[in-house]
């Protein structure tokens, strides 16, 4: 496919690094070669690595992956809210460009510490937070999301009576990852216009690989469904400039290796 794609969420498992177990669960390893036979059929312009419930806070997989995948990777991490201001900066100096509160399966820090950590990542280094919640949570968490700088809601939200919530906070501001089409129990390509017309730099495209404990895993018709339900701006937009601007670094802060990640599209 000649549109570039960034690919704003899939994750790198790989049993050099420490996993942990979460709900009984361990995932298969996905490993950097693993993603990049897997994709090797997109013009890929880039993409974040995820860091999954199942890897805690732990930092030295997430390193090696941005190391090895290179100036075009940015990183999505699991932190404490202890976490001193020099480790947020050191990781921002290699990529790291988000942090994740995964609220639907646990493994990262509680979300009562959300809006601080919020504020804190993004006034040192210009993050963003990203959650992994089910949308019919969002009415309750909607006062404080509205407040924050700058946040992301992983896979439609995953729930089709919470879309209402979700589009709100859409026109807000937040944005919204098209990934895990096979999680959700709504109709996608609705969702995905839904979205568009809400707020056109909201969406961002994700293959969401290697799909783990989805009910389906990703298929290439998934971003097939993006350029057939949009028109080819807004599906450009959606498989990659939207996201490209999302993670663009700070000036402040910016990640000199990551240069080539915002020349793609030029």
């Amino acid at each position: 496919m000649d549109i570039p794609v960034f690919d704003s969420h899939f994750h790198i498992i790989d049993r050099r690094f420490p996993l942990v177990e979460n709900q009984g669960f361990l995932p298969d390893d996905f490993t950097c070669e693993d993603y990049l036979r897997r994709t090797a059929n997109l013009h890929l312009a880039g993409g974040a690595i995820v860091s999954g419930s199942f890897q805690a806070m732990d930092q030295s997989y997430l390193e090696d992956a941005l190391a090895t995948l290179g100036p075009c990777f940015v990183g999505v991490t699991q932190l404490p809210a202890g976490v001193s201001d020099e480790e947020v900066l050191r990781l921002n100096g290699v990529g790291v460009r988000a942090v994740r509160f995964n609220i639907k399966r646990g493994g990262s820090e509680k979300v009562e510490h959300l809006e601080r950590m919020a504020r804190r990542v993004h006034e040192l280094a210009g993050w963003h937070v990203e959650l992994y919640v089910d949308s019919r949570e969002l009415p309750a968490l909607a006062p404080i999301l509205s407040r924050l700088p700058a946040v992301s809601i992983d896979h439609l939200g995953l729930s089709g009576s919470g879309l209402p919530a979700l589009l709100s906070l859409v026109e807000r501001g937040v944005r919204v990852k098209a990934t895990g089409f096979g999680r959700v129990d709504f109709d996608v390509a609705g969702a995905v216009r839904d979205i568009c017309r809400a707020n056109p730099d909201a969406l961002m495209f994700g293959t969401d690989l290697p799909s783990t404990r989805a009910p389906r895993p990703y298929h290439d018709r998934d971003l097939r469904l993006i350029l057939d339900t949009l028109d080819l701006d807004l599906a450009r937009k959606v498989l990659c400039q939207n996201a490209i601007d999302f993670y663009r670094p700070a000036s402040s802060q910016s990640h000199q290796s990551n240069e080539g990640l915002f020349a793609v599209l030029v």
